[in-house]
């Protein structure tokens, strides 16, 4: 895109959605929003959010020197208010947000499902590591999202590059199912 005379590089909104918004929504709000060096504005929701992120969720984060001051459960419907983003992409990370009725989100983003199992369901010794591994699946989905041509790809080929990329390792057995 050109503005008198020099190359704008559009920024893109993108939506993460999950149930609870306490885990693998902000994980993939944090981690697009730092691997996306500003051509990328993330934003996490969910359909019933916890009343806070999960703190494995902010303890992991800050383990690998991502932000958290900023980070919040809230519900989809405050980006469906007048003056919420217009999203580009949204990516359901949880099988449970995937089959539920989404709002009708304004200029027809492109959506694909992420899926990935619940760190937050692990409990005792193994819960780091299920958060950590989370971290990793979500992190793979985004690299191989940023190499993606956003400028110049098709829908309809953009949208199944987006389910391929869901089906990648860790993913969720809906995910894996998608096609």
């Amino acid at each position: 895109m050109l503005r008198k005379g020099r190359c704008v590089t559009a920024v893109y909104n993108v939506l993460f959605l999950c149930t609870g918004n306490s885990a693998r929504s902000i994980l993939g709000e944090a981690l697009l929003n730092k691997m996306g060096e500003g051509r990328f504005r993330a934003f996490s929701a969910g359909s019933k959010p916890r009343d806070q992120v999960h703190p494995m969720t902010l303890e992991v984060l800050a383990s690998f020197g991502y932000r958290t001051a900023a980070l919040r459960s809230k519900s989809w419907s405050e980006f469906t208010e007048p003056g919420a983003p217009k999203f580009d992409f949204i990516f359901t990370v949880c099988d449970n947000a995937a089959g539920e009725s989404c709002p009708v989100w304004p200029g027809k983003p492109i959506t694909a499902h992420w899926g990935v199992e619940d760190p937050a369901a692990v409990e005792g010794d193994g819960q780091r590591r299920a958060f950590v591994d989370a971290l990793s699946y979500l992190k793979r989905r985004i690299e191989l999202f940023l190499m993606l041509p956003h400028d110049s790809v098709e829908e309809m080929a953009m949208r199944g590059q987006l389910a391929a990329i869901g089906r990648e390792e860790g993913a969720s057995a809906k995910a894996r199912e998608a096609e």
